[in-house]
């Protein structure tokens, strides 16, 4: 007779198997800081900066199994923010489509099928990508390991994988690639009848890295939207003196000591309020061109002298000569270009001898402002001219402030005589 296993002994196993499998199943994956595994590469700190900066790296704090797709320094954009703005984009879902939720290590490219092979990014997790375009193909090419595209017909951009970084075996894949991948759904889901975002002029020179001065006397000036809101029309081009320029500066200028409404003048001086290439500036047919400055002055006053010269574009204020040095954004309907010294207009600014920048002083404060547009300067009571409307005559104004009141009794009296004169014969008529 077959002796039956007491139920216990029948749990004690079960216990035992499950134990068992434990032991030999492999270890959950845990998650990895991804910016302090990019830390040890200084080709890729530019890259790293843009994900702590933004709430991508926060959302990568609880994830494993991931591939990221790192951009060197080289091959990053003058300004990432508005490379991404220029597409429609948010430079946060920018940086998730370069998150792959799969691990994926160069053996793993080197089997890729010749169809290529769709994986998941971080953007596909948002809600914003339509239908699949939250993915990437990644496929081979060649001697490259990989290229990673949108799935999309029209694919908007893609990149090449220039090699691998580094790995936390299953957890963190980190590849190279030659540059930033925008998604095509973010453009193919934009309307047309929503206008683009506005180009952030002050984080484009933050990014841009040699224009610290300029973007902190922007940031704190206000006139950062103006400059915004005047992309909606014709455009703008800003021309941005770099650290050195301001750097340069002359004791004698007192730039920085200006008050505020006079700084931001400075500032509007360096835009033209309509959108130039850097080739259109070197063909340009009239040099003299008016500034942001100029709309809030008078005609004429806030000019630039724009013309070429020994090869490049060459820009007078009266009292400076500066040249452009590079081009730091051009996306119409904005262009920002390097500009080698900063540009003081000769209404707030004047040379006191030989003619160097050495010499450049800052002008009295009553000569610097530009004059109100709305209201002009009220003449004195000898000076003022007859108005231009029929007015009542002084004696019947209310308040009566523009005319003599000594000469006032004169007529009263005689009106007071006249009276008496009309009515005394009715008064001593019944008397005769």
């Amino acid at each position: 007779m077959r002796r039956q296993i007491p139920p216990v002994s029948r749990l004690t196993l079960l216990a035992a198997a499950a134990l068992l499998a434990a032991v030999a199943a492999p270890p959950p994956a845990a998650a990895v800081n991804v910016t302090g595994v990019l830390a040890a590469f200084p080709d890729l700190a530019d890259f790293a900066r843009l994900l702590a900066s933004s709430p991508v790296a926060g959302e990568l704090a609880g994830r494993s199994s991931l591939t990221l797709l790192a951009v060197p320094n080289g091959n990053l954009p003058q300004s990432p923010t508005a490379f991404a703005a220029a597409s429609g984009a948010d430079l946060a879902d920018v940086l998730r489509y370069h998150v792959l939720l799969e691990y994926l290590a160069p053996a793993d490219l080197r089997r890729l099928p010749a169809s290529g092979k769709l994986v998941t990014t971080l953007f596909q997790t948002t809600g914003r990508a339509p239908a699949d375009l939250g993915e990437v193909n990644v496929t081979t090419a060649g001697s490259s390991l990989a290229v990673v595209r949108s799935p999309a017909r029209f694919p908007g951009s893609n990149a090449t994988v220039l090699g691998a970084i580094t790995a936390v075996p299953y957890n963190l894949s980190v590849l190279a690639v030659d540059g930033l991948i925008v998604p095509s759904g973010i453009d193919l889901a934009a309307s047309e009848s929503r206008p683009p975002a506005a180009v952030n002029i002050t984080r484009v020179l933050a990014d841009a890295r040699a224009f610290n001065v300029a973007a902190s006397m922007l940031e704190a000036s206000g006139v950062a939207g103006e400059f915004e809101a005047d992309e909606r029309g014709a455009g703008i081009t800003v021309f941005a003196p770099t650290d050195d320029a301001f750097a340069g500066l002359p004791a004698g200028d007192r730039l920085q000591s200006l008050p505020a409404d006079r700084k931001a003048v400075v500032l509007r001086f360096h835009v033209l309020h309509s959108y130039y290439p850097l080739g259109s500036l070197e063909s340009i047919v009239n040099p003299v061109q008016p500034t942001l400055a100029t709309e809030f002055s008078n005609a004429g006053r806030f000019t630039l002298n724009i013309t070429r010269a020994n090869g490049s574009v060459a820009i007078d204020t009266g009292v400076v000569q500066a040249t452009i040095t590079r081009t730091v954004f051009d996306q119409n309907p904005v262009a920002v270009f390097a500009v080698s010294k900063v540009l003081l207009p000769k209404e707030m600014f004047t040379r006191t001898d030989g003619g160097d920048s050495s010499s450049i002083i800052a002008a009295a404060a009553s000569s610097s402002s530009p004059p109100p547009l709305a209201a002009p300067p009220e003449a004195p009571d000898s000076a003022r001219t007859p108005p231009t409307k029929l007015s009542s005559p002084p004696a019947l104004r209310s308040g009566g402030q523009d005319h003599d009141t000594a000469s006032a009794p004169a007529p009263t009296k005689a009106i007071r005589w006249y009276i008496a004169l009309v009515y005394l014969p009715l008064v001593l008529l019944p008397l005769v």
